[in-house]
């Protein structure tokens, strides 16, 4: 297992040094238990007017859906994420409506909003000893199609989640990258007042 490098220089709480996005993971069940209650996390982002836009698809590895879920990642992430436990699509609604209402708009927030549920859904499966690891990698349209997501809807991202693996069993260019990263400094993206670059 990879030591963890990071360091504060704030009173932050350990678990977000914890949260990093490994590659390997052991191929071990998430029993549906544990599951719910990274869902229940996430389900307690902010989200504007309390709209909640964001959707979570899944399945678990060797379930009927785990070869569906795994071929729609990209070759490259398709090759690390068949050892995990589950597979996690992760949407958002792009209109909504005020409650009762059937007046859809355009949702300015929709995409923060379930990046807020994501954050949640990430801590909680640290907080259970699970690592979840967040991709891009995914042939959008064929997820489209093979998950029947509604045009309405905006595939954000998928998520790999599992225990931890030894490193060992990635390819040796990635078994070099199998370490929590580090972060910018605060004093480089927070600034009083105007934009500083």
């Amino acid at each position: 297992m990879a030591t963890n490098p990071r360091a504060v220089t704030r009173a932050v709480d350990n678990l977000f040094l914890e949260r990093w996005s490994p590659r390997a993971f052991d191929s071990s069940a998430i029993p549906q238990e544990d599951l719910d209650t990274i869902f229940d996390a996430a389900r307690w982002a902010p989200s504007a007017f309390n709209y909640q836009p964001w959707r979570f698809l899944y399945a678990h590895r060797d379930g009927a859906d785990w070869s569906r879920f795994l071929d729609v990642l990209l070759p490259f992430n398709q090759g690390w994420v068949q050892n995990a436990g589950a597979i996690v699509f992760i949407l958002s609604d792009t209109l909504m409506a005020a409650p009762g209402s059937d007046d859809f708009k355009p949702s300015h927030s929709h995409s923060f909003d379930a990046g807020a549920a994501w954050a949640l859904l990430a801590l909680q499966a640290t907080r259970l000893g699970y690592h979840t690891h967040g991709m891009t990698g995914v042939d959008f349209d064929k997820a489209r199609a093979e998950l029947a997501v509604p045009e309405r809807f905006r595939i954000e991202a998928a998520v790999a989640i599992g225990r931890q693996g030894d490193k060992a069993i990635l390819p040796e260019a990635l078994q070099a990258r199998e370490a929590p990263s580090d972060r910018k400094p605060v004093e480089a993206f927070a600034h009083a007042g105007s934009f500083a670059g």
